[in-house]
């Protein structure tokens, strides 16, 4: 089955249905064993310093895979860079997909954006229908593994968000995938209960530190909400797919994911938010409008390239936990 890359989470209802496998690579680029000589092979090709670690991860990742000829590119609603990336891409000889999340969540724009990849694909609504009551099947274990998160006391946040952000492909297998939910929520009984008082939330990108929620777990504090990792496993228990990629929250305006992000700020009755911005990011402007409508304790962290957490940010975080306690 030929692989497809993406950018960002897309409808892989569509790539499932056409009988491909949809590839994050996202999550390829993070767990390459030296993610930075990813980055910097991008930029001896020629993508400038001052850009996002995460796009130059992507572009190696592409370019060093014999697998992946076919990317999906989110054009509106990621990342505004994508448009480059594609474009040096295509000009390496990979086949390019554009998809646009409407930015005013139109129903009829993102209905034909739909159907547009179904056209690319060669598949039909029946088809597409049948792989979102598939996925639909596994998202909700892992639903269920959220729900424990934050009503238990013995899943970590890097386990919350390792699964939740495995949604946005399934990991190339949905069946597979899903039987390692069943495992790790079957051997939940053996696990230790967590020690932390602190209850936060993770708001913004997933980190492109690898250690961030083992270091709050080692301070105390616990992240029992991972917004954008959740808003991957569509949290929505509806049967059509285009109301499906109306809720999701990521590609839309912040207020629109601000509305989620306050309800799960009271049903899961946080301490305080962390908010993560990627370095070069226009995401990094939204911090004021987060910090004005969202009236509790927030922490900014901003993150460059792939690493372990600064002594500066360890710090910060250290204060943080403290001044909450």
């Amino acid at each position: 089955m030929e692989k497809v890359g993406i950018t960002t989470t897309v409808p892989v209802e569509v790539v499932y249905a056409a009988g491909e496998v949809p590839v994050d690579l996202n999550n390829i680029f993070i767990t390459h064993k030296k993610p930075q000589s990813l980055v910097e092979e991008a930029e001896l090709a020629g993508y400038p310093r001052n850009l996002c670690a995460w796009i130059k991860g992507l572009y190696t990742t592409v370019m060093q895979s014999e697998e992946i000829n076919k990317v999906i590119a989110v054009t509106q609603g990621d990342c505004s860079n994508t448009h480059a990336l594609m474009e040096t891409l295509h000009l390496a000889g990979k086949k390019i997909i554009p998809f646009a999340y409407p930015y005013d969540r139109d129903r009829d724009m993102l209905k034909l954006q739909l159907e547009k990849m179904m056209t690319s694909f060669g598949v039909n609504w029946n088809q597409v229908s049948a792989q979102k009551e598939r996925l639909d099947n596994v998202r909700r274990k892992v639903w269920e593994l959220d729900r424990q998160t934050w009503q238990g006391n013995k899943i970590t946040g890097f386990a919350n968000h390792l699964f939740q952000v495995s949604c946005s492909d399934f990991n190339g297998n949905p069946e597979k995938f899903a039987q390692e939910v069943d495992v790790f929520l079957t051997e939940l009984d053996k696990a230790p209960e967590i020690e932390a008082d602190i209850r936060l939330g993770y708001i913004g990108v997933p980190p492109i530190m690898t250690d961030v929620y083992d270091y709050l777990e080692s301070k105390g504090a616990r992240v029992v909400f991972n917004e954008i990792q959740r808003q991957f496993t569509m949290p929505f228990d509806v049967q059509d797919i285009i109301e499906q990629y109306g809720l999701y929250t990521y590609p839309y305006d912040i207020f629109w994911r601000l509305e989620d992000i306050a309800r799960e700020v009271e049903r899961r009755k946080l301490d305080g938010i962390i908010h993560y911005a990627q370095s070069f990011c226009y995401r990094q402007i939204q911090d004021l409008i987060i910090r004005d409508r969202l009236k509790m304790p927030i922490l900014t962290l901003e993150g460059d390239k792939p690493n372990k957490l600064d002594a500066r940010t360890k710090m910060r975080i250290d204060a943080f936990v403290e001044m909450l306690r």
